[in-house]
Order: structure tokens, then sequence, then C-alpha cells
């Protein structure tokens, strides 16, 4: 694969997720009590919520693991009030601040950034909306320059938070001294419709919680590296418009995900996937956007891929479900732990994520191994080593055991 080295990195990434902890087995259980009048659905219920990949997702909303009779968000016969959209909004704007700031937070002191430092935010999300909004509180929580960029990414879906970090490296590559913070939170659960229809059990079975944070920028001395940024590239693939929808409804947002995306991504994928690459069929890192078992299974079977190079986003779905736009940087945190505990050397490949419309997002990863980045020429505020780097010189980065990658 040819990566082109443009001294870009991801250079500190940070995840978070509510408390509250669903079952998938326990849910499946519960949901199917609420469907007792609907055998069908229940049915139907049952198989997607086994087959979907998902073991245990999280919520912000304890309710949620009320029993069936108690719960609103469940099809019932109670007379208990659905939660309507103003009630889920408020949630949200209750709920989705703690999480950006806890995960934004560890991004920073993952890339050993200062706030002070951050030119650009770009927030992230498509399960809520106010204003002011998510970007003021950072600011304020964060510490960050009141004369930040602000720019806010709403409603966009799930191919959202790549489009962040592609806009991110973009930036950086434009102006030499920008530190972009992106920040994606997004609160799935509380769009479950109280419905017997397949689409809203669809999407009641694979989604939860989450917020995810990633700094981008070109770094410098002290600072930290984990991914290099190569080319991205973006395409609303044809004819397509109708299999992905989400709009908002009386009782939160409506979900309609129809079950031909898969096969759609097999067919229009490997032209724009021939775009970025160039030809080269021989990445090493595949970061995909989990948005169902069954994308993972297509980009697998598509490019012959591993159980290995497919395992951090087939993890992240079945030990958090689908979290929409934030997902992305749990699959690439989650490779970056993995290439840590192996001892792995410099690794080239692909990140990609799909959304509404339907969208395509991709761009050229680089790993970067920590030995390589002459930790013994930066000092932590302690004055003791960072386990970490140098990246003065542009030829560092470009550099892994003294050869050029």
């Amino acid at each position: 694969m040819k990566f082109i080295h443009r001294n870009i990195a991801i250079q500190g990434l940070g995840t978070a997720v509510p408390e509250h902890k669903l079952d998938q087995a326990d849910t499946s259980e519960r949901l199917g009590q609420a469907l007792a009048g609907y055998p069908d659905s229940r049915r139907w219920a049952k198989r997607i919520f086994k087959q979907c990949g998902v073991e245990t997702r999280y919520t912000v909303e304890p309710e949620l693991l009320n029993p069936a009779d108690e719960c609103r968000y469940f099809p019932n016969s109670s007379d208990l009030t659905v939660p309507g959209t103003a009630e889920r909004m408020d949630t949200y704007k209750k709920e989705s601040v703690p999480l950006a700031l806890k995960s934004a937070r560890q991004a920073l002191q993952d890339a050993r950034v200062d706030a002070s430092a951050i030119t650009h935010l770009i927030t992230v999300s498509c399960t809520g909306q106010y204003l002011p909004g998510l970007d003021t509180h950072l600011i304020r929580e964060l510490g960050l320059p009141r004369t930040v960029n602000r720019i806010p990414f709403n409603f966009l879906g799930c191919a959202a938070g790549l489009k962040g970090v592609c806009l991110g490296s973009q930036i950086a590559a434009r102006e030499a001294q920008a530190k972009i913070l992106v920040v994606s939170v997004e609160l799935c659960t509380l769009h479950i419709q109280p419905s017997s229809r397949r689409e809203a059990l669809f999407g009641a079975s694979f989604f939860g919680d989450g917020s995810s944070a990633c700094v981008i920028g070109m770094p410098k001395t002290g600072e930290n590296a984990i991914y290099q940024l190569g080319l991205d590239h973006s395409v609303l693939l044809a004819d397509s418009a109708d299999e992905m929808i989400w709009e908002v409804g009386d009782h939160g947002f409506d979900l309609y995900l129809s079950p031909d995306i898969p096969k759609l991504l097999s067919r229009f994928v490997p032209e724009q996937m021939e775009v970025l690459l160039g030809g080269s069929r021989d990445a090493e890192l595949w970061a995909i956007h989990p948005g169902g078992k069954g994308i993972v299974d297509t980009i697998e079977q598509l490019y012959g891929l591993s159980g290995e190079q497919t395992a951090s986003s087939r993890a992240i779905l079945r030990n958090f479900g689908n979290m929409s736009s934030a997902t992305i940087l749990f699959v690439l945190a989650h490779m970056r732990d993995r290439l840590v505990e192996t001892g792995a050397k410099a690794a080239s490949g692909v990140a990609l994520a799909f959304g509404p419309g339907l969208t395509c997002e991709m761009i050229q990863i680089q790993y970067v191994p920590q030995h390589s980045l002459h930790p013994e020429k930066t000092s932590s505020p302690e004055g003791k080593a960072f386990p970490g780097t140098d990246h003065s010189d542009t030829e560092t980065l470009l550099k892994v055991d003294g050869a050029h990658v």
C-alpha cells in the first residue's frame, strides 16, 4: 500500500460510555415479554437480537433496564406514557455533556496536548440537538481558548465521526500550527421506539450509547502520535438515498435501515477503495465502522481479510454495539491497544465508515510504534522520559528502526 506521508497524526484518543449496561440476552427476553401480543414480531426480534453480533452495550437511560411492563420504551398495553421527543432531548442535553467531557479529557491527556493549544473544535452528534450546543460546554469545561474555531457536525449519521477526522486532517495540512479536537457523542438508545414494527425492532437490537474523541495535528516535541493520516476520500453513493433514513418523529428519531446495505456496499466500495489506494490490496490495518455484523462481513469477504484484521471492529460491536458516529474512534483505540500489546511494527491501512446517503468516508492510516520515536529526546514535566516521542523533526515520523516506511 502506498501511504502518503504528511506528518499529520491522530495524537490522542479517548472513549467513554454510560454506567448502565444492557445485556443482550436479558434485553431480548424483556422485549420478548413486551411483544407477547405480537408473536411474529417476537420471533423476528429474538432472531435479530441473537444474530446481530452484540453481547453488551451501554445506555444513559436506566429505565431500559426495567421489567418489560415498567419500561416506557417497550411496546406494552399499560398506561405508561411513551417519552416524547422533547423529553428525550432533555435527557440528551443532561447526559451528553459529561460523556463528551470524559472522552475529550482522555484524548488531550493521551496526546500530551494542553487544552489551551486547541485551535479547532469539531463536535459530532446525530442523536440530539440543542443551542447553545455541546461545543460551548466543552470550551468552558475544558478551558479551550474562547477563540477556538467551532465546527459542529449535526445529524450526519454514522459516518460523521470519520468525516470529522478527515476534516481535521485537512485543516492540519493547511495550518501547520493547528490542533484539532474532534469530539463525538451519541445517545442512540434514547430513540428506541415502543413499536412492534420490524424497522424499530432492528434499530433497538444493536445501537448503544458512547462518546469518543481524538486530537489531530502535526506532533511537536513532547507530544504523542498514534496514527499518521494520509489521503482521505468521501463519496455519496448512487441510487441509495432510501437505504438508510433517520427522521425526527414525535417519540424520538425514527430509523430505517435497509437489509440491502451490505449488498450495496459490496457493489460500490471496491471502486471507491481503488480511488483511495490506487489499486493496492495490501493494506494491513482495517478500521471498519461496525454499522452491523453484515457490513463487517461484507468488507472482510471483499478483501479476503483475516479474523485478526477485523477483530477490533467485531470486538467493539460485540461489547458496545453500534454507537453511530462515535464508534470508529472506539475501533481505532482498540486497534491501537492490540498493536501495542503485540509489539507491532509500523503498519499501514484504512479507516472507513458509512452513513445515510449512502455516504462512504475513507482515510489512509499508519500506525506509529512508540519505540520508533526516540523517547530519550522527550521528557515529562517531572523530568522523566515519556514512553513516547520527539516529533520536532518531520523525518522522525517517517522512519521506523532507521528505515523509511
